[in-house]
Formats: structure tokens, sequence, C-alpha cells
């Protein structure tokens, strides 16, 4: 469903942010991110002049590499168009992110390498999507690394069931409003997690 009808108005900012998420030959999985700002009308730049309509004020590459325990082994940044020429010298030190791994705290860590006159603002904001898109990339391949490794491990056990470790709180309960504890999706696919529905009073 679409927004409702705006009044009438006129466009004057573009930003498209690409994010793709990689599974690499070598078992290592690439997120990347493409940001890019245009304008719609012709405005002065001190270094470049001025800046045409649809000719980008930002665009800027990131690419984290990850592991499936989500650990940055690699991070590669770079700067196409910026609006000052220091601008492009943030890029390299993107690679610091390396070693960090996605998780709770990530953002402060990331602040803590590549925050203030180290970093780049547009692409120290991108990182926080390109998290999230690590999480939907990776899911489906730890969910089957962790089968393999316990039909591995029920093999080396002679065939033989092996106890199942307790059951953790999933942390996507209680994130958002499809994931309420006492909501319907939670129910149905962690019914042991369920709290009771709440009663409008």
């Amino acid at each position: 469903m679409p927004l409702s009808t705006s009044a009438d108005r006129e466009l004057l900012h573009l930003r498209d942010i690409d994010l793709r998420g990689y599974q690499r030959a070598d078992g290592l999985v690439d997120i990347e991110a493409h940001l890019v700002d245009t304008k719609t009308y012709t405005f002065p730049n001190v270094d470049r002049g001025e800046v045409k309509p649809g000719e980008p004020l930002h665009g800027m590459w990131l690419r984290l590499t990850i592991n499936l325990d989500l650990e940055i082994v690699e991070a590669e940044a770079a700067s196409d168009f910026t609006p000052y020429v220091q601008c492009p010298q943030a890029a390299p030190n993107f690679s610091r992110l390396a070693g960090l791994k996605i998780g709770p705290g990530f953002n402060k860590a990331v602040n803590e390498r590549v925050g203030g006159v180290v970093g780049c603002t547009h692409l120290r904001e991108v990182l926080a999507q390109m998290a999230t898109v690590a999480y939907q990339t990776t899911y489906s391949l730890r969910d089957k690394r962790a089968r393999a490794q316990r039909a591995a491990a029920i093999e080396a056990n002679g065939g033989k069931e092996l106890p199942r470790e307790p059951a953790k709180r999933p942390s996507l309960i209680g994130t958002c409003l499809a994931y309420d504890p006492a909501g319907e999706v939670v129910r149905k696919r962690w019914p042991e997690w369920a709290e009771p529905a709440k009663v409008e009073g």
C-alpha cells in the first residue's frame, strides 16, 4: 500500500543506498553498500566549482568481508564522488573495522575505530544497515552449518542422539511489533517463549 497522496511538491534531493549480500567461493561472505546523493538543481561547491543536477555529491562504496561468526575479516571503502578533496582520505581508515564482530556494541565499536575526524559520516551511517544485511545474508548459512555440526557430532557419538543444550530466548523477541512476546508471531514460532496476550483496558 503506497503512502497517502502528498501536497504539491518539488523533488530536491535523492539518496540511494544499494545493499547486497554475497556468498563467496572461499566460504566467506561479502556485504556491499553503495551510497549516492544527488540534487535536482545546480549548486556551487568550493572544491568542485559546481555540482550539476543528477551529478553525485556523494558516491561511496563499502565492503565488509565476514565469516559465519559475523566477524569482519576485511573492510574496504572507496569514494568516487565527495564534496571536498580531503574526503577520500578517510576511506583507507575503514580497514580498521577488521576484527570487529557484528552484534551488540557494534555501533559503539565502529565509532571507536572510525569515528570523528578519522572517518566519514556517510560511510559510518550505512554500517548499521550493513550489519542487518549481514544477519539476513548469513541466516540460512549459519543454520546449515549448525545442522551439519550436530549431524557430525551424532555420527562421532556412534549415531546416538546427543543431549540438546537448553534453548535460549531468541534475540528477535521484543525487537519490533511483529515480534511482540505477547503477539501471534511469537506464539506460532516460539510458543515456549510466548507471553500471555495483553488485555486492553
